[in-house]
């Protein structure tokens, strides 16, 4: 771990050389209209309470209902830091920023501000969008996604770290007499590409502190694993698991979209086997009616065995 990733959300998520959990916004399921705010709340405390060691919240700047999901509805950046004053020391993480539709600028200063007011548990995962409608929307062309994000990583880099730097790009142009305040809490706040990002692998391991990355099969982890750690040495790995636990702990798996539903047993020897891969922290859920009993459920029964 390296001098510039030494925040707090970093050290609870790849600090050690254990297998971590982390779980995501809206815990109580409702994902295509507003949440109930005081009942997200409570969950959020009980999952840190039962040792998750992040909560991750997502960025849907706009609605698509083609597409189904809302996320967690509320702006992330006001989100988890009504998170970060309802927890103590949990990760609070992005999963993930669009960086492409953000002026990097508003993105460093938000970033910074809510690493220091949640006593630096952010991490950032960054990310360059799926919803094509959301760029006509904000007058973008979504086929120039992947250089403004490359763009985007190198300003918040540099605004993060040099005071009154002099820097340029499509976003606009710093010329030495201005500075971004707050600097984060280290010398960064961590970022987690998501996904390719319309990068090359090499890109994002020369410019990621980690990635985020969906479920694959096990196959072709192992190969994603084999070029990560080609690109990016010990860089950490991340990935999103769909757990949907069934009522008999034996049940064999079956396939769900990014993941599965199986037993407990199942998903012990599982996340046991992606420990062992080289993965370094999952991003899991408990579906079900009642989410309270689920987060206990999957904590009791599998996250606490691994």
């Amino acid at each position: 771990m390296s001098e510039g990733h030494e925040n707090a959300g970093w050290r609870r998520l790849f600090g050690g050389d254990d297998l971590t959990f982390g779980t995501g916004f809206p815990l109580t399921g409702t994902r295509e209209s507003r949440p109930d705010v005081d009942e997200e709340m409570r969950l959020a405390a009980h999952a840190e309470d039962l040792g998750f060691d992040a909560l991750w919240a997502r960025d849907v700047p706009l609605y698509w209902p083609r597409f189904g999901d809302a996320g967690q509805t509320f702006d992330p950046w006001t989100w988890l830091s009504h998170v970060a004053a309802h927890t103590d020391e949990v990760a609070l993480g992005t999963a993930s920023v669009v960086l492409p539709l953000r002026h990097p600028l508003h993105v460093a200063k938000s970033a910074a501000s809510l690493d220091h007011l949640s006593g630096g548990r952010l991490v950032l995962g960054v990310a360059t969008g799926d919803r094509d409608p959301e760029f006509d929307a904000f007058g973008l062309d979504h086929e120039a996604r992947g250089a403004r994000f490359r763009e985007a990583v190198d300003c918040l880099r540099t605004v993060w770290s040099e005071e009154f730097p002099a820097a340029s790009g499509e976003w606009g142009e710093l010329d030495g007499d201005l500075d971004l305040v707050p600097k984060p809490t280290t010398e960064t706040v961590p970022l987690l590409p998501t996904g390719r990002s319309r990068q090359s692998m090499e890109w994002l391991g020369d410019h990621g502190d980690g990635w985020l990355f969906y479920h694959l099969p096990d196959d072709t982890l192992d190969s994603y694993l084999d070029r990560w750690r080609e690109a990016a040495g010990e860089k950490p790995y991340a990935m999103v698991v769909r757990t949907e636990l069934a009522d008999d702990p034996a049940a064999d798996p079956e396939p769900r979209h990014q993941g599965y539903r199986a037993g407990s047993e199942w998903f012990v020897d599982y996340f046991r086997r992606l420990e062992e891969m080289g993965v370094d922290h999952v991003l899991v859920g408990a579906d079900g009616d009642d989410p309270e009993r689920g987060l206990t459920r999957l904590a009791e029964t599998v996250v606490e065995r691994v």
